[in-house]
């Protein structure tokens, strides 16, 4: 049994997985997005979150510096370290996490293996705008209170119409 256990073997020995998530890790920070297993898209989101995270929040020279080395120790390649720090850091600097989203695609036709497409996911623009465009019209079938002002405002022209009616029903009486 593997209870507890949370890494992903892959059936690879350590040293070609390294490699394969550090060249997998590159190119999803190069081309923002990959095509793959779900079983590689899982361990590369542990593998490359982490990696996204040293990027934010470096005040002096020495931590920017310390940060470069740590992630240049685990991808390998200078201009994918490169573009994280320059461009990806800025997109995700007010982000909490979860920078990374896994889209399952079905199943491989030659070894009926699931795909996914993992992403980063500030680059994707479709998804973008469906969030801003579906939030601004978005409604609820339940009730709510009203808050106070729309009542206040409810209330008044009520009342001026309870106060009108008495008026006309007392010029009938009168006459």
């Amino acid at each position: 049994m593997r209870h507890r256990k949370k890494f992903n073997h892959l059936g690879r020995k350590s040293a070609h997985r390294k490699a394969m998530l550090a060249n997998m890790a590159s190119s999803l920070i190069l081309h923002k997005r990959i095509k793959t297993t779900v079983a590689k898209a899982k361990a590369l989101r542990m593998y490359v979150e982490p990696l996204i995270t040293k990027t934010k929040d470096l005040d002096t020279v020495e931590a920017k510096m310390h940060a470069h080395r740590t992630v240049f120790s685990y991808l390998k390649d200078k201009h994918a370290v490169k573009e994280l720090f320059e461009e990806v850091a800025g997109k995700v600097a007010d982000r909490p996490g979860g920078y990374t989203r896994i889209l399952k695609l079905g199943n491989r036709i030659g070894d009926n293996a699931e795909m996914c497409l993992i992403e980063l996911v500030d680059y994707n623009e479709n998804m973008l705008e469906t969030k801003k465009s579906s939030t601004a019209g978005k409604r609820t079938r339940r009730g709510r209170r009203k808050s106070t002002a729309d009542t206040a405002v409810a209330e008044a022209p009520a009342q001026e119409t309870q106060e009108q009616a008495p008026e006309s029903t007392d010029a009938e009486s009168k006459e």
